[in-house]
């Protein structure tokens, strides 16, 4: 199959056809589109945002999206949450959870949405929901779209194809990918099974955090974010769009795919990011930065510096600090962390956090280093050291997060996470 082609640049004014001259010159809305088009302007911000804000994209697409059936109650999804998470209460404990299994029965990405934890509230646009996806069949002939928030992917296992209504984005363990509020898509997969989280973004969308004194280079560049090219489809027959609104999950009879754009031009689509391509910055002295240094996007809150939530990455790097615990330190944390693991060893973990895993540190938890990792470390060599077999991530978020009855309850829970520092001694000598 001959690669895909992307355009490049993070939230660019981008513009592309699937057919020659289907994207009008001059205006947005003539009075007639060519190919016998509809023109239709899809917003993920307000009109009146600020311009530096402001997203949107006119669509030239084959029928308007107004055309489709009513919406009934899905059945389906039904370990889908929403914040608030109201079944269970907060609770301040050290978590974590083993890899969940794919199902062996037929599940595609929306019945194979699992979620662990939410903050925040869906309906005032603020939190996140965090998910897991579990799927071994492809989407054909039905199509979703998330009306309470944009969709951030971390596959962790199985390569898929998103096809949107903007065109096709390939994506596999090391990528990620995001959708915005109320883009439709569908999931295929292009290997028999795969298995990855999700985040719901009920907030501003992501953007680039702001690089300061590190000036105009590094960390995650504009130009290495990729865009889909125009791709569209033209089928008729008996389709299903689901959409979930307002925490509930809907489904639809619609007589044509929609994903029917021939051409389109804005700022407001889906992307994807090479996790390999981000410049990671770090200490060439003693000590090591916090690990905001390793953000890669960012949802700003109405506090600035304050994330709604950040997507934090720990990639393959040197480490050189000399006379430094090498380890994450201990610490307790206003911001609330959730960690998974796409492969090899977290440097403060080597047991029990597995790929496909996860963990929940919320605010003020106590969480650091394993009693094993603490003696090796208090006693190694250091010499520069190349951290090459890992990948883990983070989901922060200034909201305290809440897991769900699911989460708390689940087989995949690791009752005895927090003996991990039982072996800790004491070490104080008056």
């Amino acid at each position: 199959m001959e690669p895909l082609r992307y355009l490049t640049g993070f939230d660019n004014e981008h513009e592309t056809e699937a057919l020659p001259g289907a994207l009008p010159l001059g205006r947005f809305s003539p009075q007639k589109v060519a190919y016998g088009l509809y023109a239709e302007q899809f917003s993920s911000t307000a009109f009146t945002a600020p311009r530096a804000h402001n997203r949107r994209t006119w669509l030239y697409r084959i029928r308007p999206s107004a055309q489709q059936g009513d919406y009934a109650a899905y059945a389906g999804a039904t370990l889908t949450r929403t914040g608030p998470i109201t079944e269970q209460t907060p609770v301040p404990n050290m978590l974590r959870w083993s890899p969940l299994p794919i199902p062996t029965q037929a599940q595609d990405f929306i019945d194979g949405l699992v979620t662990l934890a939410a903050n925040g509230d869906a309906g005032v646009q603020v939190g996140i929901g965090i998910h897991l996806y579990l799927i071994n069949q492809s989407m054909q002939d039905r199509f979703f779209y998330n009306a309470d928030g944009e969709l951030l992917f971390v596959p962790q296992q199985g390569k898929l194809r998103l096809h949107t209504e903007c065109g096709l984005l390939d994506i596999g363990p090391g990528d990620i990918a995001v959708i915005p509020r109320g883009m439709k898509f569908r999931v295929v997969l292009l290997e028999a099974s795969a298995r990855g989280y999700v985040c719901e973004n009920y907030g501003a969308a992501f953007t680039l955090p702001e690089r300061g004194p590190v000036g105009a280079n590094g960390y995650a560049n504009d130009r290495d974010f990729q865009y889909p090219v125009a791709a569209y489809e033209d089928r008729e027959g008996e389709f299903e769009l689901v959409c979930k609104y307002g925490g509930h999950f809907f489904s639809a009879d619609i007589g044509h795919s929609p994903l029917d754009v021939v051409a389109w031009t804005g700022n407001s689509a889906p992307y994807k990011y090479e996790l390999a391509r981000f410049n990671v910055i770090n200490t060439v002295s003693f000590d090591h930065p916090d690990p905001s240094i390793f953000t890669v996007i960012s949802s700003p809150s109405d506090t600035p510096g304050v994330a709604n939530c950040d997507f934090v990455i720990f990639p393959p790097r040197w480490m050189v600090a000399d006379n430094t615990f090498r380890p994450p330190w201990y610490h307790r944390n206003i911001m609330s962390e959730f960690m998974g693991l796409i492969h090899g060893v977290y440097d403060a973990k080597e047991k029990g956090f597995e790929p496909g895993g996860a963990s929940l540190h919320n605010c003020m938890s106590p969480h650091g280093p394993e009693a094993e990792v603490f003696e090796k470390a208090s006693q190694a060599d250091l010499k520069p050291q190349r951290y090459d077999n890992t990948l883990a991530f983070m989901f922060e978020s200034r909201y305290a997060i809440t897991p769900t009855r699911f989460a708390m309850t689940t087989e995949a829970r690791q009752l005895d996470y927090v003996k991990c520092w039982d072996k800790l001694k004491k070490n104080f000598n008056a």
